[in-house]
């Protein structure tokens, strides 16, 4: 069985990280979806509430016989990658700019456990400049983002507004 672990803070989820999840089950027969907890940042959503919604949204996407877990995780991801005895971190690159850091640490990680890959996928083309951090900020400013996170994560993010 080949795993792969696709981490990010998904705070919230967008179709960007569905896309790369979908297309990571063409090649993986299990991804764990890794929440990352970071102390120091204030996230929008609770690492309960991510994991809600992950587990509520991956139901509406294909992913043939490929296992989908959503898990969350503190520490040296590829710590957390040799734990859950994964052979592939998976990592979705927009541009130019993500791809330098990424590679970054894709060779740190490579260096600190040889047996693990990294694999970079490209989203779909109306994804690519899509970000969490990206799609809070023009949501809070008031404007749309129909077709940029699942209607459940506009909905969940409508009430965290209205609360304040």
């Amino acid at each position: 069985m080949r795993r792969a672990i696709y981490p990010g803070s998904f705070d919230p989820v967008t179709n960007g990280h569905l896309d790369i999840i979908e297309r990571g089950c063409k090649l993986f027969d299990e991804i764990i979806i890794a929440i990352l907890v970071n102390p120091d940042k204030r996230p929008l959503f609770t690492i309960e509430e991510r994991r809600e919604m992950l587990l509520e949204v991956i139901q509406t996407i294909s992913t043939g016989n490929c296992r989908l877990l959503v898990e969350d995780f503190q520490g040296l991801l590829v710590h957390y990658a040799v734990q859950r005895e994964a052979d592939a971190i998976v990592r979705g690159i927009r541009a130019v700019s993500d791809y330098e850091y990424e590679l970054q640490m894709a060779l740190m990680n490579r260096r600190l456990e040889p047996r693990i890959e990294t694999v970079f996928m490209m989203p779909a083309e109306v994804y690519s400049y899509v970000s969490s951090r990206l799609v809070k900020e023009v949501f809070q400013l008031g404007a749309t983002i129909q077709g940029l996170v699942p209607p459940s994560v506009e909905a969940r993010m409508s009430e965290k507004l209205k609360r304040g």
